[in-house]
């Protein structure tokens, strides 16, 4: 499980068929064999570490899920290790399960802020709310605008220096990853036969709130 706060960027060093190396240096301080590191929001598992990188198998539902498979030597990469149960939660609760890949349409200069809009398919877009949270490359993000085929974020200037999110522009893919929240609300519905939608009083009577 990850936070979406993104420790810091790493070179992809190298992609193979089924397995892919990445540079990088404070994530490497205490990870070991079979720990989780969440590459641009991909849960993946480190298989090989040096003092200098990893390296972490792929898995075909992983290259179909995600962009990971378009990646090539030299791209930077979001990283982040798995949280720990003295880990601040700053950001929501991310599985690094890769729901889809989205495409960056617009990034517009807001003060000091950039509102970036995201293209989502129809499966991403009706599990996004307005000010609920969803991760992009990674990143926990809060939706700052909403319509029925995308969505919109802002992105503060520490977002923009310190992640791949800086360097995105018109065009990019981008990997997202729902709130896991909304799913198991959806679920609850269609277990009780409820088709009254997100409410109030639904969350209350489900222990959400």
């Amino acid at each position: 499980m990850f936070s979406g706060i993104v420790e810091e960027l790493g070179t992809v060093l190298g992609v193979a068929a089924h397995n892919i190396s990445v540079g990088a240096h404070t994530v490497l301080e205490d990870t070991r064999v079979s720990d989780s590191i969440s590459v641009s929001g991909a849960c993946l598992t480190v298989v090989r570490v040096d003092a200098a990188s990893f390296t972490a198998d792929v898995m075909p539902e992983t290259l179909r899920r995600t962009r990971l498979g378009s990646l090539a030597p030299g791209d930077q990469v979001n990283l982040e290790r798995a949280v720990t149960p003295s880990t601040r939660l700053g950001g929501h609760i991310v599985l690094g399960h890769v729901d889809d890949v989205g495409r960056v349409v617009s990034l517009v200069s807001e003060e000091s802020a950039t509102i970036m809009t995201i293209q989502a398919s129809a499966d991403i877009i009706r599990y996004v709310a307005m000010k609920g949270s969803v991760t992009v490359d990674g990143v926990s993000l809060t939706v700052a605008r909403l319509d029925a085929s995308s969505f919109a974020v802002s992105l503060v200037p520490y977002t923009c220096e310190r992640t791949t999110l800086g360097k995105a522009r018109a065009g990019h893919p981008v990997n997202l990853e729902v709130d896991v929240l909304a799913r198991y609300i959806e679920r609850l519905q269609q277990s009780q036969g409820q088709s009254r939608g997100l409410t109030w009083e639904l969350l209350q009577e489900n222990g959400f709130v």
